[in-house]
């Protein structure tokens, strides 16, 4: 399960689609880039879950951005 998950636009003017995300999972903190198609790009390490993560992330976004 994903903790404190949070977002923001990567572009303070917000028209420029994309965002970064971060969260804790399995009690380390992971950050990323999320784009408009769904792709994910992280910054630094990545999750040792990584499908299921993914999965996590993109019904997050969904749900908040695409709302």
């Amino acid at each position: 399960m994903l903790q404190h998950f949070s977002y923001k636009p990567m572009y303070e003017n917000k028209q420029l689609p994309g965002w970064t995300f971060a969260f804790f999972f399995q009690k380390k903190r992971y950050t990323g880039d999320y784009l408009p198609d769904g792709t994910m790009t992280w910054i630094g390490d990545t999750p040792s879950d990584e499908e299921n993560v993914k999965k996590m992330i993109h019904e997050l976004m969904t749900f908040h951005v695409y709302d």
